[in-house]
């Protein structure tokens, strides 16, 4: 994997979690599959339904997946239900290297965050079980703000939380949304290819 990092000075650096620092997207497709069916879905889930969701809150996605798919089901069930079978499955994600490198290189001179649109309690479990929780000192979920991704409100959190101007920040992200929030927050955004 090649990253097309532009060219400039940039004084803070925000990483999307799921398909930026981790292979986690594999995982979060089997768990909302195997969620969604457990409450009644007859019909695989789509990978291409899934992937437009990324980055997207997970708590919002439940709700999307449940008016998509019809189903006489509750939100936060199926939010609970997949959260819980993504930290069963947790122990094989994988880090994408390139990305991962490229944080803990910048990270000896410049402040680094997280920016993910998964709930707290999993994004730290998941940069934890990566080995990544000491690299990373700010971590922003959507239990943070009001409006997840494609808004831009967690990436302008992370950046105060760095002290750094947001357009004096860049950018990693695998998903239109939050490549979305991370254009409209005024930075320059990185495209991490998630999908094989």
């Amino acid at each position: 994997m090649k990253l097309d990092i532009p060219a400039g000075d940039f004084a803070g650096y925000i990483f999307d979690c799921d398909g930026t620092l981790l292979d986690t997207m594999p995982i979060h497709f089997l768990a909302w599959d195997e969620a969604l069916r457990a409450l009644g879905n007859p019909e695989p889930l789509s990978s291409d339904l899934f992937y437009s969701y990324g980055g997207v809150p997970t708590r919002r996605v439940a709700e999307l997946f449940i008016e998509h798919h019809s189903l006489r089901a509750d939100p936060a069930e199926l939010f609970h239900l997949k959260e819980k079978l993504f930290i069963e499955k947790l122990a094989q994600v994988q880090l994408i290297e390139p990305v991962v490198a490229f944080a803990r290189r910048v990270a000896k001179t410049h402040p680094v965050s997280v920016a993910s649109g998964g709930p707290r309690e999993v994004v730290n479990h998941s940069l934890k079980l990566a080995g990544l929780s000491e690299l990373f000192p700010i971590v922003i979920t959507a239990d943070d703000v009001v409006h997840g991704k494609p808004a831009p409100d967690m990436f302008l959190l992370a950046a105060q939380r760095m002290g750094v101007a947001p357009e004096q920040c860049l950018v990693f992200e695998d998903a239109e949304p939050g490549i979305r929030a991370g254009l409209a927050a005024g930075m320059q955004v990185v495209r991490v290819p998630s999908r094989t």
